[in-house]
C-alpha cells in the first residue's frame, strides 16, 4: 500500500499477511488484482468476490453519510491528475494533466455479491480500503496494542500518538487517522497534484488544509470523517463538530486548527 505499517501486540507476519491480502485485492497497479479486473471488465453486471463487495459496500456507505464526497467513482480523475502508476515511480512530469472527470456514482449498484455500472466506470476503493485493512489487523492484537498504516491507526489501549504540525494526544480506543496532501503530492505540467480529489470538480482539491486529523470509534470511521473535513475546507471543522468527532486541522502555514469536539475530549487545547 505503499506505507510503513507498524504494529504492536500482534504477529507481524499474520499482519503483514492481512495487509497483503487486501493489497493482492485492491491495488490499481497490479494487472491481476479484484480491482483491477473488474476496472477492465466490458460485462454491466458481475459477481464481486465477498471481500470486494464488503468495501464495495462500506464505500458506498461512506458516499452516502459524506453526501458523496468520499467517492470510489474517481479513479479515472486520478489518472488524469497523473496518478496513473505506483506513487514510488511517480515525477515531475511536463506533460499537462489530463481533463477532470467527474463523478460516477449514481451509475454504481451492489446487490449482495452483484456489482451493476456501465463499463468503463473506474472504481478506486482506496477511501476505504487502508482504514479497513487496520481494522481487521487490529482484531489480532491481544492485550493492549496497535497497527498503525500510513496515518491510519486504531488501538487497543492507550497509545501515545505524535501529531502532523506538532504535538500529541494519547489514543485511549478505536481509531485516529490522517487525511492530507504531504506525502501523496506530484507535479504535472508544472503544477502540484494531489490524491484527494474533490468530486465537485473532478480536481484535486483547492482545500485550505495541510492535514487533518479525526478521532472515531474504528479506523474506517475516522478516515472516512477525515476525508470529508479535508474536502470541505473551511466547513470542515463544524461538519465533525455536528457529528461529535474531534478534528485537529493543520492550515497550510502550519497553523493549527481544533474543533470544539476535539477540545472536549483532549480536555485541553494543543499548540502547534
Amino acid at each position: 500500500m505503499g506505507c510503513e505499517i507498524v504494529v504492536s501486540g500482534a504477529d507481524p507476519a499474520d499482519v503483514a499477511a492481512v495487509f497483503a491480502r487486501w493489497e493482492r485485492t485492491f491495488s490499481r497497479f497490479l494487472p491481476d488484482s479484484e480491482l483491477s479486473r473488474v476496472n477492465a471488465s466490458p460485462a454491466w453486471a458481475l459477481a464481486v468476490s465477498p471481500l470486494f463487495a464488503r468495501a464495495l459496500a462500506a464505500a458506498l456507505d461512506a458516499a452516502a453519510e459524506t453526501r458523496g464526497l468520499v467517492d470510489p467513482t474517481l479513479a479515472a480523475a486520478l489518472e488524469a491528475a497523473g496518478y496513473d502508476r505506483d506513487f514510488d515511480e511517480l515525477g515531475d512530469d511536463p506533460a499537462p494533466p489530463g481533463p477532470p472527470a467527474p463523478s460516477r456514482l449514481r451509475r454504481v449498484r451492489l446487490d449482495g455479491r452483484m456489482l451493476m455500472r456501465p463499463p468503463g466506470v473506474a472504481l478506486d476503493l482506496n477511501g476505504v480500503v487502508k482504514a479497513m485493512a487496520v481494522d481487521e489487523a487490529t482484531a489480532l492484537v491481544r492485550g493492549d496494542g496497535f497497527v498503525s498504516a500510513g496515518g491510519d491507526l486504531a488501538v487497543r489501549g492507550p497509545v501515545d500518538v505524535g501529531l502532523p504540525g506538532g504535538g500529541a494526544v494519547r489514543v485511549v480506543s478505536g481509531g485516529l487517522a490522517t487525511s492530507g496532501t504531504a506525502s501523496r503530492s506530484w507535479r504535472r505540467g508544472g503544477n502540484e497534484q494531489h490524491h484527494l480529489i474533490d468530486p465537485r470538480t473532478g480536481l484535486p482539491s483547492t482545500s485550505p488544509w495541510s492535514h487533518v486529523t479525526v478521532s472515531g470509534a474504528t479506523c474506517l470511521a475516522s478516515d472516512v470523517a477525515a476525508k470529508a473535513a479535508f474536502l470541505l475546507g473551511d466547513a470542515g471543522p463544524r461538519w465533525l463538530d455536528a457529528r461529535g468527532l474531534p478534528g485537529r486541522f493543520v492550515a497550510g502555514d502550519g497553523a493549527v486548527c481544533l474543533n470544539d469536539a476535539w477540545e472536549r475530549a483532549a480536555g485541553y487545547a494543543l499548540t502547534p
